[in-house]
């Protein structure tokens, strides 16, 4: 579930987090094992980054070659809110360019990426052959973003930006907590592929819900449980006890609940999860054993409950209602996701749960939001 901070941070618009290179890089290499050409010859593009800052900016240009890209690009929403900590592009002039009359003249940046290489001829290959090359403007491009009447320069709605979006194949980014829902409507309105970081609750949006069922997004592979750290700017309104501050004063905020949601396919998802039957779940499964609801039929829906996903039976054709972490193991080969428990949320039936009045009872006792599923074998 989301914690204070993020709570605290679609309150206040206030999500500019920065995700960490070791993230990025797991989560990506994870598509590459299942299908190595993944990326190859796509245009990637990154619309919700600080290229000065971004650490997806910095994976893509170091791994550009080794993924045989076609193209990369970065656009920011407003000008770096943390000094350059994360990534160093020294030595880029501001070009000569007109403001649009009546608004100040904005930082936000689109940088593409068509080559990288040793430029300097040092013999290494880092981020200041980019910054070298981009401000000599040598294969790549950088320009200041200027925006439109009804969104501001480097905003993913913006018109600059949403053609850069139809030129693009594959988006991968960080996008803001508060506009998580728009955000995806646009991916999907566009039809493109993607991989962007959300919270796990937002599989309970009745926005996000029905792309979940229906397989046009699923949960990547490399996150199943637990909080990440993300790099924050300074002037963000926090928990205190919540931050790390590092050697170089950049300070980091834990956020409960963080998942990758994509519609790239990958090896964990074709992963069957093992079973067992009712009985051997009743005998052996020590959560089982002390939990009084399990397999019990809802007191308001035509389903048993499953309390946790490694009690699953593999013998029960019916339904069942699992908790949303389900997700996390979710095989759409193995299990069919057939409606959602919580009221005005989808149910099996187009409607609503117990018309809209309760979530799931067994014996008169609330349990937490269920995803109500099918084992496609057991049906069969």
């Amino acid at each position: 579930m989301a914690n204070s901070n993020l709570t605290s941070a679609k309150k206040a618009k206030n999500d500019e987090f920065y995700t960490q290179y070791s993230d990025i890089q797991k989560e990506i290499e994870a598509y590459l094992e299942y299908d190595k050409d993944t990326f190859k010859d796509k245009v990637v593009y990154c619309n919700c980054d600080d290229p000065f800052e971004s650490n997806f900016f910095r994976y893509f240009t170091l791994n550009f070659k080794r993924l045989k890209l076609k193209q990369l690009i970065t656009t920011s929403y407003k000008p770096s809110p943390i000094d350059e900590t994360q990534l160093v592009l020294t030595g880029i002039i501001e070009p000569d360019e007109k403001p649009i009359k009546g608004r100040k003249k904005t930082e936000a940046k689109r940088f593409i990426i068509n080559d990288v290489g040793d430029y300097d001829g040092d013999g290494a290959f880092n981020n200041n052959d980019i910054a070298k090359q981009l401000k000599a403007n040598k294969n790549n491009e950088w320009k200041t973003l200027q925006g439109d009447k009804d969104y501001p320069a480097g905003d993913f709605r913006s018109k600059e930006c949403i053609e850069l979006l139809k030129q693009s194949d594959i988006v991968v980014t960080n996008p803001p907590f508060s506009l998580f829902r728009e955000y995806m409507a646009q991916l999907m309105a566009y039809d493109k592929r993607f991989l962007v970081i959300g919270n796990m609750n937002a599989v309970t949006y009745k926005e996000i819900f029905p792309l979940i069922k229906d397989n046009k997004v699923w949960i990547g592979p490399s996150i199943n449980s637990g909080d990440r750290e993300f790099l924050v700017p300074k002037d963000y309104a926090r928990n205190k006890q919540a931050v790390r501050v590092d050697e170089n004063g950049n300070e980091y905020l834990r956020v409960n609940g963080v998942r990758w949601f994509t519609n790239l396919d990958h090896g964990h998802r074709h992963q069957p999860l093992s079973l067992m039957t009712m009985a051997d779940n009743r005998k052996f499964n020590k959560k089982v054993i002390k939990s009084e609801m399990s397999y019990k039929k809802y007191d308001n829906y035509d389903a048993i409950e499953v309390p946790f996903t490694d009690a699953i039976p593999n013998d029960y054709d019916g339904v069942m209602g699992v908790p949303i972490s389900f997700l996390n193991k979710y095989n759409p080969d193995q299990f069919e996701i057939v409606g959602w428990s919580r009221h005005n949320e989808y149910n099996m039936d187009g409607g609503y749960w117990n018309g809209g009045k309760n979530d799931a009872t067994v014996g008169g006792v609330d349990v937490y939001r269920r995803i109500l599923i099918k084992n496609r074998k057991a049906a069969e």
